[in-house]
């Protein structure tokens, strides 16, 4: 009866709505079918760079009205292609995350809203193949600096770490534990703090951001007394410093490697422009939209360190870049829009932890320019879940049974060929679902809870005319709703999205969704 229902809803998706390719030619034909090989000379160095944060209004290249420039990130969508209806797929970040990082959604864990806390167990079970393992197993060097937050095991009160990114696949790390809200506040080499965490602090009072009362910081001074706060915190660190520290060792981690004979592969996940607020002073007074602007101006400064490194080693041509973010924009972006006319979220509604197009749809750039045509635009939806298959087939891999779930290829519009994405599954902090087919989007309860949307009804949108979502058309077409409810429906339960045997769910699915 599954496997029935399943080749009906995919008759109905792909009879209804196909998703034509635009833009140039592909410059060469590196990109095989996955069943060849492909040498190590053919493969890319691969950098992916994951803000935090950012909203689809955030990067000027996408939003033409934008209070600040974002040059750098701009450059990678010239140099290659610009994906307009790219989505995370989470609203928050430890979900975001862990889909970027196994293709896998990460309410299928048992994680079903919200985020972990930084000192929470591993969300990602050794077993789970990562970016990094398939990387690996295909030759290339693997590095992670930057904002983990997918929970590791800390051990002498701090001062070391374990079943962190080493353990998934990574053979360097760099960076911090979570966000700098809670838990340990301290400069992580692989396994070791560099200084540890042994003092204590608490969020202090942030005077750059006008527009939000609750905005803090994480500076010095430090006690040495939990009765000061319950911060635990590095004698040597302090939030402004953290985007600096970060790319110093993302370039020297490149400089280390980029002549060795195997490709690399870097995860650079920035905390910008995510709480605290805090652009150095060089950067203070460059946009025209407060603390937050000039903080994405330093965030895109760092962006062209980055770029700057591959350069000046020879190495950008032969590079293949993916930046994205982990969700749509802070509330904050209500602020903006009145104090500034900036709109961190674009023509979407809502933002951060929202079901809402705000909410997923994030600046979604790739270039590659010795692999694909520069200047292309991309308008069909693609997601960050989907960077796995898409890897493997550049790499000539294929992914197995029990990896990368939900993963599908978009590997054919790099080569300039007709791809259309089956449905994809959105969901909010709250635990709400939505799904996409073409042009529909759905807005489902969630399970037993009916958080999304609050009265718990389903709504409906035509996201060509209506890409605000203005307007519920579900009384309209309700047969187009309760196919699209089936749809969502054999996803969860199956295990995984599309063809392939089912798979399981780490929870029970009938405790958190209702059929």
């Amino acid at each position: 009866m599954r496997r029935k229902l399943w080749t009906e809803v995919r008759m109905f998706y792909f009879d209804s709505y196909k998703v034509p390719v635009t833009g140039g030619l592909l410059l060469i034909a590196a990109l095989g079918s996955p069943s060849n090989a492909v040498g190590a000379e053919d493969k890319p160095n691969i950098v992916l760079i994951y803000t935090d944060d950012q909203g689809y209004g955030d990067c000027s290249l996408l939003n033409p009205e934008a209070k600040f420039q974002t040059p750098n990130i701009d450059r990678i969508g010239r140099d290659g292609i610009v994906f307009t209806d790219g989505h995370s797929s989470d609203t928050v970040c430890t979900p975001s995350r862990y889909a970027l990082l196994t293709g896998r959604y990460s309410w299928r864990t048992r994680l079903k809203k919200g985020v972990i806390n930084s000192t929470a167990k591993p969300l990602v079970s050794t077993a789970r193949a990562t970016l990094a393992t398939l990387l690996k197993r295909n030759g290339y060097h693997t590095a992670m600096v930057g904002k983990w937050h997918l929970g590791m095991d800390f051990e002498e009160n701090g001062k070391k770490i374990a079943d962190g990114p080493l353990n998934k696949g990574f053979d360097y790390f760099f960076g911090i534990p979570a966000s700098m809200n809670y838990g340990y506040c301290a400069w992580y080499e692989n396994e070791t703090a560099t200084m540890p965490p042994f003092l204590f602090t608490k969020k202090k009072p942030n005077s750059l951001v006008k527009v939000d009362p609750r905005a803090y910081r994480i500076t010095p001074p430090y006690s040495e007394t939990p009765k000061h706060g319950n911060i635990k915190v590095a004698a040597d660190f302090e939030d402004v410093l953290v985007l600096e520290r970060f790319t110093e060792k993302a370039v020297a981690w490149i400089e280390s490697v980029h002549d060795d004979a195997r490709p690399f592969f870097l995860y650079f996940p920035l905390t910008s422009p995510h709480k605290p607020v805090i652009p150095q002073e060089r950067f203070r007074g460059k946009s025209k939209a407060g603390a937050y602007g000039d903080f994405m101006v330093e965030t895109d400064h760092w962006v062209g360190e980055i770029i700057q490194a591959l350069e000046r080693h020879g190495i950008y041509q032969d590079t293949l870049i993916i930046f994205s973010s982990d969700n749509g924009p802070e509330n904050t972006w209500k602020k903006r829009i009145d104090r500034f006319e900036h709109y961190s979220a674009g023509k979407y509604r809502g933002g951060k932890r929202d079901i809402y197009e705000g909410g997923h749809r994030v600046p979604f750039l790739i270039s590659w320019p010795k692999g694909i045509a520069s200047g292309r635009r991309y308008d069909g939806p693609v997601n960050q879940v989907d960077i796995y298959a898409t890897l493997a087939e550049i790499v000539g891999d294929r992914v197995g049974q029990h990896e990368a779930e939900d993963s599908v290829s978009f590997a054919p519009v790099l080569r300039n060929e007709a791809f259309t994405r089956v449905p994809m599954i959105h969901h909010s902090s709250r635990g709400g679902f939505a799904i996409r087919a073409g042009d529909w989007k759905l807005v489902v309860g969630a399970g037993r809870e009916a958080a999304e949307p609050a009265n718990g009804l389903m709504e409906l949108y035509d996201l060509k005319d209506d890409p605000a979502e203005t307007t519920n058309v579900i009384g309209q077409h309700p047969g187009v709703a309760e196919r699209l409810k089936d749809m969502i429906t054999e996803i969860i339960l199956k295990g995984r999205t599309g063809e392939g045997s089912e798979a399981s769910n780490d929870t029970p699915v009938e405790m958190w969704w209702r059929k």
